[in-house]
C-alpha cells in the first residue's frame, strides 16, 4: 500500500521544537539534518509544519518565533553546524505560568505534536509539559484566553524526542546526534599534534569535553592509540601517577617518540578530587622530565561540517520521529528515537531519562562499574576494549598459549585496516599468542612473506590510512599446496584475514580445501573492511565511512562552488563496483537530488522524469542540483551519457557538470568510527580465536574443520555477529559481488522522499515502542 495514502489521512499539524538545558550556546552538529528530514517528511504526509525559534523562549514568547515551515526553508542546511533555527535557555518554560504562556501559543496554531531535539533537561521539560497539558488547556479556558472548541480540538499533545549532544551521555542509544562530527574534531587535532610532538619528542596532554561523561575521551584515545586516558567512569586507582608515568617511561624507551595523554574535563580520581590537565603536566615534568604540553580542545569540538555519520543519522531519526508522532495515541508514552547497533528504535522517553540520571546517582555512591553498565552496551564495548589494549606487561607476565596467528589483509586497501590489524596483534600478545604479519595478502603468503610481529612494530597504525601489510586482490585456489606449506614452516594455527569481497572468496576456498588439505583445518575469522561495503553478512564495513565522508565533503565543496553561479547540475561517479551503498548513502547525507545505482534498474523515461524534477526545481530559490551515479549503475547510462543527457535536455535552464570522485574515496586518514570500528571487530575477533584454538587442541595440535571454525563476523542490525562462511554463500550474488539483500536499500526511498519524489516508503522496519533494558545478561565473551 502507498504510504501516501495512509498518512495523508492524518493532516495534523507538527511543531519542531529546538532547545537544550545541557550548555549556554549548543552547537550541535548534525541537528540541522534532523531539522530538514523532520520538516520535509512532515510536508510529505500531509502535515503543517512549524518552526519554533530559539527553543522553549520562542514557544513562551510566540509571535514571529513561530513560523511555519516550507520545503525550501531547509535547502543548503545540511552541511551547517549548529542549528539554523537558534537555541537559548528559558528560565519562564520551567515555571508553570511560562508553560501556561506556551500552551496558549501551540492552540493558537493548532499545534498539537512536538518534536523536541535536545538533552536530557530539554526532554524532560517537554514531557512535563504533555502532562500538564489538559490541565494547562483547562486554565486557558477558565482565564477566557480559548474557547472549549479550541480546546477539544487540541485536547492531546503528543511529543517524540531526539537526543542532540556531543557527549553521547543520553541512556537508551548507542551514539546521539553530533557525537560523531566532535570525535572528528578532536581526532583531525590529535593527528596534527602528532606531527609535532614526534618532530620535538614531546608528551602532549589533551583535554576533551565531557564534564559527566568520558564518551568522547574514551573513543578518542582508542581511535589515536593513546599511551593514557582519564574518565568520569572510570577513576584511577590511589597511585595511578606512578604507573602512568611508568608506562610513557616504558614507551620511550622502546623508541616512541610521542605520548599522548587525553582527558574528560569531568576526569575525577578515586576520592573525587578532579584530576586536571595542569596536574598531569606537572607530574610528567617532575617525575620524567620530559617536554610537556597542554592542550584544551574546547568549543572547536562543537563547531565545523557534519560528518556524514552525523547526517545519516539525524535524516534517519528525523523521518523515524515524524512516523513516531503520526502513530501515537493518547495512551502513547512520550518516546525518544534512538540508535541501537544499526536500527533505529523508540524508547519511553522518561525510562530513558531517568537511567540518565541514575548514572550520575551511582557515580556519586562510587559504584562506578554500574554507572558503566547503565551507560549502555556501546560505552561498555569501548572501555573493554581500552582495557584489553591499555597496557603491556612486562613479557614474563603474559601467559603463553603456544599458539601461532597470522594476520593478512586481502583486496583492495580501505581506510581503517591498519587499527584492526593494531588490535588484533596487541589483543593476540595479551592472550598470549605469538602474532605473524603477512605482507601482500596470500600472494605474499605463498612466497613466505611472513614473520613475526611485535607490541611495538604496530605503534602509531590507528591514524594510517591504506594497508600498511600490503594486500593483493590474489586468490589462494592456484596457491593451495604452496599456501599448505608455508602454514607448516611457520606453524601457523589460526588466521585472521581482513579485507572485502575477496577476502570472503578466500575463506570459502579455504574451507572447501580442507578435505584436501589438513593445514587448513585450523580457526579462520574474516573482518569485512571495503569502501564498497558489499560483503554478505555485514551492515557495516571497516573503511566504508571514511570514503563516505570523502564524498559528502567532496559534494559540498562541489555545491559551494555553484553558489555564485545559478541554475548548475552536477552529476557525480562514485566507486562500488554493483553495490551502491557509497552513491544512495552518500547522496542521503550530502542531499542529492537522484542517484543512480545498479540495484534499482532504470531506463530512459526515469532519465527523462529526473530532467523534468530537476527542471522544476530551478524554478525555486534552489537554482542548484546533484546527481550521484555509481559506476557500475548501468553498463549503456555511462556517467558521460547521463552528462549529455542532462546538458542537450536542460539547455536553456541549466548547464551541467560532471566529475568523477575515483581513488580519492580510497585514500586518507581513518574517520574516528573507522579507527573504533577496525579496533572492536578486531579485538572480538582475536577472542573468538582464542576460544577456537582452545576447542580444537587435541593430541598435540589444532584441528577445527566443522563449518562454525571459519566465521566472518559482521555487525547485522542490532549485534556482532560471528558467521560461518559456507551458510552466507546463499545469501551472496557472486557474478555482482554483492549480498543479495542490503538493508540500505530501505534509506534509498528516503533520499528520494527527502529530494521531493512523489515515492512509497516502506515501514515495516519502523520502531515500535520498546522498553529500556538496564540489566543484561553477562555473555562468555
Amino acid at each position: 500500500m502507498d504510504i501516501q495514502y495512509i498518512f495523508m489521512e492524518q493532516k495534523e499539524h507538527l511543531l519542531c521544537n529546538w532547545e537544550s538545558h545541557e550548555c549556554k550556546h549548543p552547537k550541535i552538529k548534525g541537528m540541522n539534518a534532523a531539522v530538514r528530514a523532520v520538516v520535509r517528511m512532515g510536508i510529505y504526509v500531509g502535515a503543517k509544519v512549524y518552526f519554533i525559534h530559539e527553543g522553549y523562549q520562542g514557544m513562551v514568547d510566540g509571535g514571529d518565533n513561530i513560523e511555519e515551515a516550507s520545503w525550501e526553508s531547509v535547502s543548503s542546511m545540511l552541511q551547517v553546524g549548529g542549528t539554523v533555527i537558534g537555541s537559548a535557555r528559558c528560565k519562564e518554560f520551567r515555571s508553570h505560568e511560562g508553560r501556561l504562556k506556551a500552551a496558549h501559543q501551540l492552540v493558537l496554531r493548532g499545534i498539537t505534536n512536538l518534536c523536541v531535539i535536545g538533552g536530557d533537561g530539554s526532554l524532560t521539560g517537554a514531557n512535563l509539559f504533555r502532562e500538564e497539558w489538559s490541565g494547562l488547556l483547562e486554565e486557558l479556558v477558565r482565564q477566557g484566553l480559548i474557547d472549549e472548541e479550541a480546546a477539544q480540538n487540541n485536547s492531546e499533545l503528543h511529543i517524540v524526542g531526539m537526543v542532540g549532544s556531543i557527549d553521547n551521555d543520553f541512556c537508551g542509544t548507542d551514539m546521539t546526534i553530533g557525537t560523531d562530527s566532535a570525535l572528528h574534531r578532536i581526532i583531525e587535532v590529535v593527528d596534527a599534534i602528532m606531527t609535532t610532538a614526534q618532530s620535538h619528542q614531546r608528551t602532549f596532554v589533551l583535554e576533551v569535553m565531557g564534564r559527566h561523561c568520558g564518551y568522547l575521551a574514551l573513543v578518542s584515545a582508542l581511535a589515536c592509540g593513546a599511551d593514557w586516558v582519564l574518565i568520569p567512569e572510570m577513576p584511577p586507582e590511589d597511585g595511578w601517577e606512578e604507573h602512568m608515568c611508568q608506562k610513557l617511561s616504558e614507551n620511550r624507551a622502546d623508541k616512541k617518540r610521542l605520548n599522548i595523554i587525553i582527558v574528560a574535563e569531568g576526569a575525577i580520581d578515586c576520592h573525587n578530587k578532579p584530576i586536571t590537565t595542569n596536574h598531569i603536566k606537572e607530574l610528567v615534568v617532575s617525575c620524567l622530565g620530559f617536554d610537556t604540553r597542554v592542550t584544551i580542545l574546547g568549543h572547536v569540538q562543537r563547531g565545523g561540517t557534519p560528518s556524514a555519520f552525523d547526517r545519516i543519522l539525524a535524516s534517519r531519526m528525523g523521518v523515524e520521529a515524524v512516523l513516531a508522532l503520526l502513530e501515537a495515541s493518547d495512551s502513547t508514552p512520550a518516546c525518544v528515537v534512538s540508535l541501537c547497533g544499526n536500527q533505529a528504535v523508540r524508547l519511553p522517553l522518561m525510562e530513558c531519562v531517568q537511567m540518565t540520571q541514575d548514572v550520575q546517582k551511582s557515580m556519586d555512591e562510587k559504584n562506578f562499574e554500574e554507572a558503566v553498565r547503565l551507560r549502555g552496551r556501546s560505552f561498555e564495548n569501548n572501555l573493554n576494549t581500552y582495557k584489553l589494549l591499555s597496557y603491556h606487561k612486562a613479557d614474563s607476565e603474559l601467559p603463553n598459549s603456544s599458539f601461532n596467528v597470522a594476520v593478512l589483509n586481502v583486496g583492495a586497501p580501505a581506510a581503517g585496516m591498519n587499527a584492526a590489524v593494531r588490535s588484533a596483534v596487541r589483543v593476540g600478545i595479551k592472550e598470549g599468542h605469538k602474532m605473524f604479519a603477512v605482507n601482500d595478502g596470500f600472494e605474499g603468503f605463498y612466497k613466505g612473506q611472513i614473520k613475526e610481529i611485535t607490541w611495538g612494530d604496530v605503534a602509531g597504525w590507528t591514524g594510517q590510512g591504506g594497508s600498511i601489510l600490503g594486500t593483493k586482490r590474489t586468490l589462494p585456489a592456484k596457491h593451495l599446496d604452496k599456501i599448505a606449506e608455508q602454514i607448516r614452516i611457520h606453524n601457523i594455527n589460526a588466521l585472521l584475514v581482513i579485507g572485502g569481497f575477496e577476502a570472503f572468496e578466500c575463506l570459502l576456498q579455504l574451507c572447501e580445501a580442507r578435505t584436501s588439505h589438513e593445514d587448513f583445518c585450523i580457526p579462520m575469522c574474516m573482518l569485512p573492511a571495503t569502501i564498497s561495503n558489499n560483503v554478505p553478512g555485514t551492515d557495516l564495513s571497516i573503511g566504508a565511512d571514511t570514503s563516505l565522508n570523502a564524498i559528502v565533503e567532496t559534494c559540498d565543496r562541489i555545491k559551494q562552488s555553484a553558489s555564485g553561479t545559478k541554475r548548475r547540475v552536477f552529476i557525480i561517479e562514485t566507486m562500488g563496483g554493483y553495490c551502491g551503498y557509497l552513491a544512495s548513502v552518500g547522496g542521503l547525507a550530502a542531499g542529492a537530488d537522484t542517484v543512480y545505482i545498479y540495484e534499482e534498474p532504470f531506463d530512459i523515461r526515469d532519465l527523462q522524469s529526473n530532467v523534468e524534477h530537476l527542471t522544476e526545481k530551478m524554478k525555486t530559490g534552489i537554482q542548484r542540483g546533484l546527481v550521484l551515479r555509481n559506476e557500475n549503475s548501468n553498463e549503456n547510462f555511462t556517467t558521460d551519457f547521463i552528462y549529455q543527457l542532462y546538458s542537450e535536455e536542460g539547455k536553456g535552464v541549466f548547464d551541467c557538470r560532471k566529475n568523477v570522485l575515483g581513488h580519492m574515496q580510497q585514500g586518507g586518514a581513518p574517520s574516528p568510527f573507522d579507527r573504533n570500528f577496525g579496533t572492536k571487530i578486531a579485538a572480538k575477533a582475536i577472542q573468538w580465536i582464542s576460544r577456537k584454538l582452545k576447542e580444537s587442541y587435541k593430541d598435540g595440535k589444532v584441528f577445527a574443520n566443522t563449518e562454525d571454525t571459519a566465521c566472518l563476523l559482521g555487525m547485522r542490525r542490532r549485534t556482532m555477529a560471528f558467521q560461518p562462511v559456507v551458510q552466507l554463500k546463499d545469501e551472496t550474488d557472486f557474478a555482482h559481488r554483492i549480498p543479495k539483500e542490503q538493508w540500505w536499500l530501505k534509506l534509498h526511498p528516503l533520499m528520494k522522499i527527502l529530494a521531493k519524489y512523489k515515492t512509497s516508503y516502506d515501514v515495516s522496519d519502523s520502531g515500535q515502542l520498546e522498553p529500556v533494558t538496564r540489566v543484561r545478561p553477562k555473555k562468555a565473551d
